[in-house]
């Protein structure tokens, strides 16, 4: 298993790639995709413990949709066990992939407490509610200093739940391994996050126009959930293509 360099406009492929692959199996992929947001919003709403345990099971459940995308793009139809993928490859990966997901719930607690401290609000102050972020600069500050924060721990792990499961890598290493993948190829995975931005503001003003069009606030409100939620199911689609085109193996092949 070693890196593999890519040129930056593969960036663009791989969101062509994503998008190709939800398309193959829409219903499929979308349905995934809200049985995961729909899993991890119902355990986060268990008193005291669910929230950190959704945060530690973000991994999986990413793993899992990465599962899924692999299964459509070779013309498989994927079924919704495929979620669970993390959990039924041995005691072994299946402790690691824990020790991962509490890693991340450690990391995303750090990432919150940070931010509320350089923001000077309360730690949960982005949970009030987007009219409150519109009138509180601390809560503005918060999610600014939130979506800084973030990016180096969603560079670590950005490929680990993959080379946790499907290589069997230890978790710390995969931290330190996806770090210097996406440091590797940071030009394509520019590229890729620029793509996606340029397909969510490209459907955003088709929207707009459609809205304009059908009645305007009332018709937005209608439109906007399922479109957004339809993207969000294809960008995480895309993801695993990334992961894939970032290592060879030994043989000098992607991995399977």
């Amino acid at each position: 298993m070693k890196l593999h360099r890519v040129p930056a406009r593969t960036g663009l492929l791989w969101v062509r790639l994503g998008l190709r692959t939800f398309f193959r199996q829409p219903l499929a992929m979308a349905g995934l995709f809200f049985l995961f947001i729909m899993g991890v919003s119902v355990l986060a709403m268990v008193p005291v413990l669910g929230a950190p345990l959704a945060l530690a099971l973000l991994p999986a459940a990413t793993l899992g949709l990465m599962a899924a995308t692999k299964e459509a793009d070779s013309g498989r139809f994927p079924m919704p066990t495929v979620l669970a993928s993390a959990f039924r490859a041995g005691r072994e990966r299946v402790r690691a992939m824990l020790l991962l997901g509490g890693l991340y719930a450690l990391g995303s607690v750090v990432v919150m407490t940070l931010a509320a401290w350089l923001s000077g609000a309360p730690a949960d102050a982005a949970l009030e509610g987007a009219e409150t972020a519109l009138t509180e600069p601390a809560v503005l500050r918060n999610l600014a200093w939130q979506a800084v924060l973030y990016i180096p721990l969603g560079l670590l792990f950005w490929h680990a739940p993959a080379l946790v499961h499907w290589h069997g890598i230890h978790p710390v290493k995969s931290l330190f391994f996806s770090l210097v993948a996406c440091w590797t190829n940071k030009g394509a995975l520019l590229v890729f996050m620029l793509g996606w931005s340029a397909v969510f503001f490209g459907v955003s003003l088709v929207l707009v126009l459609l809205a304009s069009a059908l009645g305007g606030a009332s018709a937005m409100q209608v439109l906007v959930f399922p479109a957004a939620s339809l993207l969000s199911a294809a960008f995480f689609t895309s993801l695993y293509f990334t992961f894939r085109d970032s290592f060879l193996t030994d043989e000098g092949e992607p991995p399977a």
